[in-house]
């Protein structure tokens, strides 16, 4: 229980979201709901919230005898039933020359959404008010955080019939194990599902992480497990749909389609003036950035919502959203310093399959590409508790013919002002940097192994790396990394014409 000096600092804290004064003895519903909602812990501070009665709202004591009749009533509240699951709280009796105070401790749930008579209450800054259905949507979120997540519950009504199990043993299973391992495990498929969590013993069915990752039609099961692509004319979405596509399936097919349409149908190069006698080509994004967003988004999203990725192309930029905003220890004001997984099982499976890194590094690689690009940097909108929204603007082609234009990037603008016609209606212009691992052998090395986190062809890690001479860049660049920084996916035969080059 807290200490009675520190009541008196609690009178005068600026953190409202936490403490409710009161001079009220018999509003029971006033205190009811101050409770639920300190209970529900809407803000994630992992704070203790305090009911105070007997103080003004400006924090001065009102000079009342709290006397045990009010006592007993308030510290009844905790099982009468009311506030269902039943909270975690204390109550104490604090006197001083002023007059008493009746102090409610209560600690965050493990269990929310806490609710009162069938209602979920939440602490908005110094009030609180009704759940919204989205807010309790993020209430059940942290809940999973302290048991299961939503990928790891079963997916009642699957099979091991809906799952690709044939690319899971011959494919995904070598990964996950290790040569050894797997040759001295004689245990049936389902078992070695569950070690890996793909599978629910109890229930004898897959589990969502499995179908999401190797289903054969995750739609069945989710039904907003899909990517919906838009190419819009100009800058806004009243703008005329010059395009329009959806992909789905398992993410193990999903991603690498992602990447090819990306890399064919959004990302465009032209010839930039490097000089008189020189030129240069002009990418409008970096494809790995774009590729970074894409699988972060699908690695992130909320898989219960039925709203799927939007991968939204305009004019001069690009928007990316996907459902669940930012979850568990990841706030707005520690982004993106600090992460967390809201599907766990399949970040792992991303990581394994060398499609993304878990060391947090993902936002700083975007915008590191962005800027040796010539791109601004990307823009994220991390204050939506149900979506997480990217922008990335376009990298425009210098304008080398009129010196007298002048280059400049267009701001930003929250989601609301994005619904109107004039938003990024002036295009931004970025002058463009001359990408600085053309000229640098290590900082081509590191382009390699960036690249090669998925096997890659050598055509198509020279021509990422601006070399047209495939032999002379294997000699030169490839050849040194092999065996310290990347391998080949077949190393018996070092000409095959199936040979690939991945990352260690």
């Amino acid at each position: 229980m807290i200490a009675k000096e520190e009541v008196l600092d609690l009178l005068k804290s600026t953190e409202s979201y936490r403490v409710e004064l009161t001079t009220s003895t018999d509003n029971m519903d006033k205190f009811c709901e101050a409770i639920c909602a300190f209970a529900n812990d809407m803000p994630a501070s992992r704070k203790n919230g305090y009911l105070i009665i007997g103080a003004y709202s400006d924090g001065s004591i009102a000079g009342m005898t709290v006397d045990d009749a009010l006592l007993d009533k308030i510290a009844g509240i905790r099982s009468d039933g009311d506030i269902l699951p039943l909270p975690t709280m204390s109550v104490e009796r604090f006197s001083y020359p002023e007059g008493d105070l009746l102090v409610v401790e209560v600690r965050p749930s493990e269990l929310p959404p806490v609710r009162y008579r069938g209602r979920t209450f939440i602490r908005i800054g110094p009030r609180q008010d009704i759940a919204t259905e989205a807010e309790e949507r993020i209430l059940a979120e942290k809940r999973c955080s302290f048991a299961a997540t939503f990928d790891a519950t079963p997916c009642l009504g699957a099979t091991l019939e809906d799952l690709d199990v044939e690319y899971i043993s011959s494919n995904y299973l070598p990964m996950a194990f290790d040569e050894e391992t797997l040759a001295n495990d004689h245990r049936d498929i389902r078992e070695k599902l569950a070690s890996i969590h793909l599978y629910d013993r109890k229930n004898d069915c897959p589990t969502y992480a499995a179908i999401i990752l190797f289903g054969k039609n995750p739609r069945y099961f989710l039904l907003g497990d899909y990517v919906q692509f838009v190419r819009f004319a100009e800058n806004d979405k009243d703008g005329r749909i010059l395009n329009e596509r959806q992909f789905s399936g398992p993410l193990y097919r999903l991603l690498p389609t992602l990447e090819s349409f990306v890399r064919d149908g959004i990302i465009t190069q032209s010839p930039g003036p490097e000089s008189l006698f020189m030129k240069r080509t002009v990418w409008n994004y970096p494809e790995g950035a774009i590729r970074e967003l894409l699988t972060n988004a699908c690695m992130h999203r909320d898989y219960q919502s039925n709203m799927p990725i939007r991968l939204y192309q305009f004019d001069d930029y690009i928007e990316v959203m996907n459902a669940g905003g930012l979850y568990g220890e990841a706030r707005p004001e520690n982004f993106p310093s600090v992460n967390d997984y809201r599907n766990p099982i399949v970040a792992d499976a991303i990581k394994m399959m060398k499609y993304a890194t878990k060391f947090n590094r993902g936002i700083n690689r975007v915008q590191e590409m962005l800027k040796a690009n010539g791109n601004p940097s990307a823009e994220f909108d991390v204050n939506a508790i149900t979506v997480f929204r990217v922008d990335v603007l376009s990298a425009a082609e210098p304008e080398a013919s009129d010196p007298h234009k002048s280059a400049h990037k267009s701001t930003h603008k929250s989601e609301s002002e994005l619904t109107h016609k004039s938003t990024h209606k002036s295009t931004h212009k970025s002058t463009h940097k001359s990408d600085p691992s053309r000229g640098s052998d290590s900082s081509i090395d590191e382009k390699i192994v960036e690249f090669c986190t998925v096997p890659r062809s050598l055509s198509e890690i020279a021509t990422y790396c601006g070399f047209n001479n495939n032999r002379n860049f294997r000699e030169r660049y490839l050849n040194p990394l092999i065996g310290t920084k990347i391998r080949m996916t077949i190393p018996d035969k070092p000409t095959s014409r199936l040979q690939k080059y991945v990352t260690m």
